[in-house]
């Protein structure tokens, strides 16, 4: 059963969908997906081509949008808008620590969770695609990891598509997880460089921090156990447009007096909780490092593997000397499975995963050469989640892909630059510009 409503200037319509699980088994056992369909409200009688967005992540349901926010209302103009939860998020059969025991213990969860990568995310979109459209091919919008989908999509069903725009999402084709982590931690010292640069007196301030955490057992409200490698990973804000002042205006308030000395304020350890906690997007700890696995060899943890090549980033190292300590972000570590209540369930779980060695292609190199629909990417200079070297050789693998490299934006410049963005990337797609 559908069901429509309104917002301002928008009318939405919940949209309900039965997949297989397993799309190389299609009489198997089933999930269910779940999309917003979103029309401005003028146009809601009109026939119009369909943009179906695939949000960033892995683990990340759809945008929840109240009227024309951010870049919907430039998309809004020419289409109608399919806001998918893709499976294991949102609405869509959510996959974390409540529901996956219903698939058995840690060995069959890692068992259902390998189908839960780019493939099969595409999959759906062309399952779903024949009943939304009546089989017309779509635009598809794909964010951070809604490009890598959508690399995959050109791969796997370049039919199915009228356009493809992909907004700091470019995969590199063949790279392993180590790969991607040995380019990703020199970027992020950079990042932290900035940020530094921009606010000098946060030095001293994440030492303290730091120091208090490496000495302290401090356990937040929701029982995240706060350690120093834990407050480092609250550098993934700084690869947002806004990341470098949130982590500024978070560390300035870090500290209260108490009876007893110093301590952390109730109001820095409710905001860290929220930052570092996964209970509402735990896929993307469990199978980050699965969406880079493409052969035999395993993830084995990469981030934290390759971590130990990056001394400048050892806790303990730091606070020993006098240099300022650099924050970590966009790694999963086998850690957070122990300090994050949502996640100390599903450890075996994410073990399993890791040690996997029978990851399938994600990518059709030949395919891409030779492709046939018109794409854009923007790819953002020094992006700190994605490496822009993997996505510009990847940009120059794909026949015909079109790029805007900007340093206007960081990594969220699709919410950030709004309609300008998409406008851009439309008119690529379009040679108009």
């Amino acid at each position: 059963m559908t069901v429509s409503y309104r917002q301002p200037g928008v009318v939405l319509t919940d949209r309900h969908f039965t997949v297989p699980l397993d799309h190389d088994a299609p009489t198997g056992e089933t999930i269910e997906l779940y999309a917003r369909e979103v029309v401005a409200s003028d146009k809601a009688h009109q026939e119009l081509p369909w943009l179906v967005y695939l949000q960033g992540g892995p683990g990340f349901g759809a945008n929840r949008f109240v009227g024309k926010g951010a870049w919907l209302g430039r998309a809004l103009k020419e289409y109608r808008v399919l806001l998918l939860d893709q499976r294991g998020t949102g609405h869509s059969t959510p996959a974390n620590r409540q529901t996956l025991p219903l698939r058995g213990g840690p060995a069959a969860q890692a068992d259902y969770l390998t189908h839960f990568r780019a493939d099969s995310i595409v999959r759906d979109c062309e399952a779903i695609r024949r009943e939304v459209t009546g089989g017309a091919p779509w635009t598809v919008l794909g964010q951070s990891f809604g490009g890598f989908c959508t690399v995959s999509y050109l791969s796997l069903a370049p039919e199915g598509l009228t356009a493809a725009i992909i907004t700091g999402g470019l995969p590199s084709l063949d790279a392993h997880a180590d790969d991607v982590y040995r380019a990703a931690y020199p970027r992020i010292e950079r990042k932290v460089a900035a940020h530094y640069a921009r606010y000098p007196q946060d030095v001293e301030r994440a030492r303290r921090i730091a120091d208090h955490l490496h000495t302290d057992d401090v356990v937040l409200p929701n029982g995240y156990r706060l350690t120093a490698e834990a407050f480092q990973s609250l550098g993934i804000l700084l690869g947002g447009s806004e990341g470098s002042h949130r982590l500024h205006y978070l560390l300035e308030d870090a500290f209260v007096r108490t009876p007893q000395g110093p301590a952390l304020s109730d109001a820095f350890r409710e905001e860290a909780q929220g930052l570092l906690s996964y209970a509402s997007h735990p896929l993307y700890a469990l199978v980050h490092e699965a969406i880079y696995g493409q052969d035999t060899r395993p993830t084995a943890w990469s981030a934290e593997r390759v971590r130990a090549e990056f001394p400048q980033f050892d806790v303990a190292k730091t606070l020993a000397g006098d240099g300022p300590l650099l924050f970590t972000g966009e790694s999963i570590h086998p850690w957070m499975f122990d300090s994050d209540p949502a996640l100390r369930p599903l450890r075996e779980t994410a073990d399993l995963l890791a040690a996997r060695t029978d990851w399938t292609p994600l990518y059709d190199s030949a395919r891409l050469a030779a492709n046939e629909v018109p794409v854009a990417a923007a790819v953002y200079h020094d992006d700190m989640y994605v490496d822009t070297a993997h996505s510009l050789a990847t940009a120059r693998a794909i026949r015909g892909l079109r790029t805007w490299v900007t340093d206007e934006f960081e990594h969220d410049g699709v919410r950030a630059g709004g309609p300008r963005v998409l406008d851009r990337l439309l008119a690529l797609t379009r040679d108009e510009a």
